[in-house]
């Protein structure tokens, strides 16, 4: 060998040396982790299983992600304290959650993005409401529509008043247990009751909120007065405007209101009479002009409206000179009985006015005759003459 290549052979064995010995390392590392894993797995299979509620159940818990979660919300006392001292229940019935309209469509990560990671990350919020409002806005991840129409409603006016108990998503449709309101008429009415049950006191006394207790499908409840999620309030010009066309929704219908034995011509009635005539007018302006004009919550009551044979009716006879008061407060006691209320005029409900009525039906047809008559007789003389 010459000299020349025995640093070179030096060189190439100790390279192989410094692979071999790399190699020696790596698989001892390789080793280690695989003891450790091993006796990691020995560990978790010698823990008890989280109890299961059922066989059911059981099969569930390898194939569902939601149990991964339950693992720790399964636990009762599981709870958070926030800054101010509000505490949160943290625990999770995965059996209501199964039952909501999410039950077979989402998974907890689905809506807690934030929490995919555990620890979870710590929260930037002082209190319960405020962590509310800062997680109901997953709703719009897959009900963008109906999320931005609440922008449009009350509650997120007063939202963005600075009322930190204005209604979310979560206060009316709940977290966990979501279930389709409009199955059950009611528990809309209830729902709503959380917030305004001062109302909902005086709306389940009503002819209207009665009828809904007794389960009766034909009558209004919230919603169908103040819409669902752009709820409107009910203070504006725009809504007093439009109450009247909202009622004949219903009392228009001949079909509905033959059914319980209700005129269905209150609204021609109405706008026949003078306080219906004005309200046509108002509807020519602006929407910012308040129509200073009796429309049905006037008379009737808005939530507190009874039969108009109720003795507490504010329409019935004993009653109406008072609430007649309320727009003309030097009305005499015989003022009503200059309106024919919803009554049409016939020979026997206000005898005069039908006669008048009858008189000019017949007068005006029989002028506009002669008028178009003297005319055509005018022509015909001017004609002949020439």
């Amino acid at each position: 060998m010459s000299n020349r290549e025995e640093p070179r052979m030096v060189l190439a064995c100790g390279r192989t040396a410094r692979l071999l010995l790399a190699l020696v390392v790596c698989s001892a590392f390789a080793a280690a982790l695989v003891l450790v894993g091993a006796k990691r797995g020995l560990a978790l299979r010698d823990q008890p299983a989280p109890a299961l509620d059922s066989s059911a159940q059981l099969a569930d818990a390898r194939v569902d992600p939601n149990l991964a979660c339950l693992d720790c919300h399964r636990d009762p006392s599981l709870s958070m304290t926030f800054p101010n001292g509000d505490v949160l229940p943290l625990t999770s019935d995965i059996q209501a959650f199964r039952q909501s309209v999410h039950g077979d469509r989402l998974d907890c990560i689905d809506c807690h993005q934030r929490h995919r990671e555990y620890p979870h990350p710590a929260l930037e919020v002082r209190s319960r409401r405020d962590y509310a409002r800062a997680e109901y806005e997953a709703c719009k991840r897959c009900h963008f529509e109906n999320y931005t129409r609440t922008l449009d409603s009350m509650h997120f006016d007063a939202m963005a008043e600075g009322d930190a108990d204005a209604a979310i998503c979560t206060d009316c449709h709940t977290a966990h247990e979501v279930t389709r309101l409009e199955d059950s008429p009611i528990k809309i009415a209830e729902t709503c009751s959380h917030c305004h049950d001062d109302v909902y006191q005086s709306y389940a006394q009503s002819v209207h909120g009665s009828a809904l207790r007794e389960e009766n499908p034909d009558v209004p409840q919230c919603i169908d007065c103040h819409g669902v999620h752009d709820i409107a309030s009910a203070t504006t010009a725009t809504f007093r405007r439009a109450s009247v066309d909202l009622c004949a929704e219903c009392h228009a219908d001949k079909k509905l209101m033959d059914k319980y034995d209700i005129s269905s011509r209150v609204l021609k009635t109405y706008l026949d009479d003078f306080h219906g005539k004005t309200v046509g007018f108002y509807q020519k302006q602006t929407a910012e002009v308040w129509p200073d004009v009796a429309v049905c919550s006037d008379c009737h009551g808005v939530h507190d409206i009874k039969a108009v044979d109720d003795p507490e009716s504010s329409v019935v006879k004993e009653n109406l000179v008072t609430t007649c008061r309320g727009c003309h407060p030097d009305a005499a006691s015989n003022f009503p009985s200059a309106w024919l209320s919803h009554y049409e005029p016939d020979i026997n409900k206000a005898s005069l006015v039908y006669l008048i009525k009858q008189y000019y039906l017949v007068l005006i047809p029989v002028m506009v005759a002669g008028l178009v008559l003297n005319i055509v007789l005018d022509l015909w003389r001017l004609a002949r003459n020439r």
